[in-house]
């Protein structure tokens, strides 16, 4: 008889372009070693969209696809961190959430204008949606409660304030 399959906790890390998700990917990959299997979404966005017959990802498949790579990370015994710009609302109705647990939500955040900046800065090939990125950021700093201020604190410890976060809710 196969074991009983575990739900357990989804650790999603939010939040507009520009707020620390790529930055910080590499402090919490050293930091929650063993505790938890940090991904970033964009990870999957290209496989996705070549395999489209029109070359354009389908979103809802997208963060459906994370919830079960969650299931699966959650069957070793390990919480899943996601970076990535979804919200919980996002994933409510998707066939993968019945595999998961509690979702926890954190916004990496920072000021519109440090924003703006951020994404002004980024290589020409990336996207320059800037408005709309910005209120996306607003949104969410409006809809979320757990908020890190990336500009307010260096990487580290903006870091840190993410794996004090996954910690007090494990």
């Amino acid at each position: 008889m196969a074991p009983a399959s575990r739900t357990g906790p989804l650790f999603l890390v939010t939040g507009a372009s520009g707020g620390g998700k790529t930055t910080l990917l590499p402090l919490l990959l050293q930091r929650l070693v063993g505790e938890c299997a940090v991904f970033d979404v964009d990870w999957l966005i290209d496989p996705l969209a070549r395999s489209a017959p029109d070359g354009q990802v389908d979103w809802a498949t997208f963060r459906d696809l994370w919830l079960h790579v969650a299931h699966g990370v959650t069957q070793n015994g390990v919480d899943p961190l996601l970076l990535g710009p979804f919200f919980p609302r996002q994933l409510d109705d998707l066939p993968g959430r019945a595999w998961i647990g509690e979702i926890h939500t954190l916004v990496l955040d920072c000021p519109d204008d440090e924003r703006r900046r951020r994404i002004q800065s980024r290589p020409a090939w990336r996207a320059r949606d800037i408005e709309e990125q910005v209120g996306f950021g607003r949104w969410l700093r409006e809809n979320v409660d757990a908020v890190v201020d990336t500009a307010a604190l260096t990487p580290d410890g903006a870091a840190d304030a993410v794996v004090d976060w996954v910690r007090s809710l494990r």
